[in-house]
């Protein structure tokens, strides 16, 4: 039962009968007052009681729960045997997969964790009174490939620099876009940008004009 209307002489009267049937507390409820109660004439004729309707308002939601429930269900239905590690910082909650079998999890280059990454946001978020932001990784393969993409940088930059030519790389995620693109600034001579639609958006490493 989430919802009662109650009467009673008056309306402190019916919210109190309301609350002991719904076994909750003020903060819990929404109290809405149908009819204010009123004294008949000589207190005989015309009177009426309050009539209030009492509803029992949902638990606000907590995204990490509900993204943490998500992701688990979702392993579960791909019958990886995984536990997941929580992390929770101001600007973030990761979400660390831990286990077997995290290649399927990851998929080629990560676009498989990407993936349930963008899906656990959306979950989490929904119906959530303050947005979170998660991060999905598979016992440090987010910094694994970050290093992998410096370290791919850094040798095209060499490349560019002695051959003059640009390079255009594969398409990537917007996120390892932007790994690409950081590693490059810092490197004299040389500039970046990215060109065509995602999917298939890719970083073009060229001279400096």
């Amino acid at each position: 039962m989430n919802k009662v209307i109650i009467t009673a002489k008056t309306v402190e009267e019916a919210v109190e009968e309301a609350l002991g049937r719904l076994e909750a507390t003020r903060d819990q409820v929404r109290i809405s007052v149908l009819q204010e109660p009123r004294r008949g004439w000589f207190g005989l004729f015309g009177a009426r009681p309050a009539k209030v309707e009492v509803e029992r308002l949902a638990p606000p939601v907590d995204p990490v729960e509900q993204g943490l429930r998500f992701l688990k269900e979702v392993l579960s239905t791909m019958g990886l045997p995984v536990d997941v590690e929580v992390r929770e910082e101001p600007e973030a909650v990761t979400f660390d997969i831990r286990g077997k079998q995290l290649g399927l999890i990851i998929g080629r280059r990560g676009q498989t964790l990407d993936a349930l990454q963008y899906l656990v946001n959306i979950v989490a978020n929904r119906g959530a009174e303050s947005r979170r932001r998660f991060i999905l990784d598979a016992e440090g393969y987010r910094e694994r490939r970050r290093k992998t993409l410096r370290n791919l940088a850094d040798r095209l930059a060499r490349q560019v620099l002695r051959t003059g030519k640009e390079v255009v790389l594969e398409p990537m995620s917007p996120a390892d876009r932007k790994v690409i693109h950081t590693q490059i600034q810092g490197i004299e001579g040389l500039t970046t940008y990215s060109e065509g639609e995602d999917p298939d958006r890719r970083v073009v490493i060229a001279l400096e004009k």
